[in-house]
């Protein structure tokens, strides 16, 4: 009954929420366009539900390809765009991911998806990650809300695997073991206020 819920409330609000913002997606996708040079969307491989690669769809952030460097974003990357740090600073480059909740790619609250690189590193009661649908956030995200302000510029991948990375598959799994329709509720609504600062 949950699963069937859950994917109900996805399926309704991201419809809804795709409608409902179109405008201001329109504007963000003129700003991107127009601000710098290369494609609107950032299209970034990921793995899924049973290891399943997808594409999550961002706003471009970056520099056309930024994703030839470090997979991580540092607290003083140039690669970074002055649009970019903008939508950043207020997750507005994460409004595409939308459409990826909309065709079941992704869920509103789910252990956030990762890049296959390191989940094919997953170990052990690690592994169960991979057994929930990736959400646009979890308690990782709201934990990690600034990561890149933790993150060395010298060597960013290096910084995020020996500072973040075991503590966020800690908080993956605690979503997976604990997921039910109220909390999922309740991550949306402590989300909501990271972004806005509040909390």
């Amino acid at each position: 009954m949950y699963k069937f819920s859950k994917r109900l409330f996805d399926l309704f609000m991201s419809f809804f929420g795709i409608i409902f913002l179109s405008p201001i997606l329109i504007f963000i996708a003129i700003l991107v366009k127009f601000t710098s040079k290369g494609t609107i969307l950032y299209r970034g491989e990921r793995t899924g539900l049973f290891g399943k690669s997808f594409y999550i769809l961002k706003f471009r952030t970056m520099v056309m390809n930024a994703d030839l460097g470090a997979g991580t974003t540092s607290r003083n990357d140039n690669r970074i765009t002055y649009v970019g740090n903008i939508l950043r600073r207020y997750k507005l480059d994460e409004l595409p991911q939308l459409i990826n909740v909309f065709f079941g790619d992704m869920s509103f609250v789910g252990p956030r998806p990762e890049l296959q690189k390191y989940t094919n590193q997953y170990q052990g009661k690690e592994k169960l990650i991979l057994s929930v649908q990736p959400g646009i956030t979890d308690f990782s995200s709201v934990k990690f809300s600034n990561l890149n302000e933790l993150i060395d510029d010298d060597n960013p991948d290096a910084s995020f695997e020996e500072k973040v990375l075991s503590e966020k598959n800690r908080l993956r799994l605690q979503y997976v073991n604990e997921c039910n329709f109220w909390l999922d509720i309740k991550l949306i609504l402590l989300t909501i206020l990271r972004i806005m600062h509040i909390k």
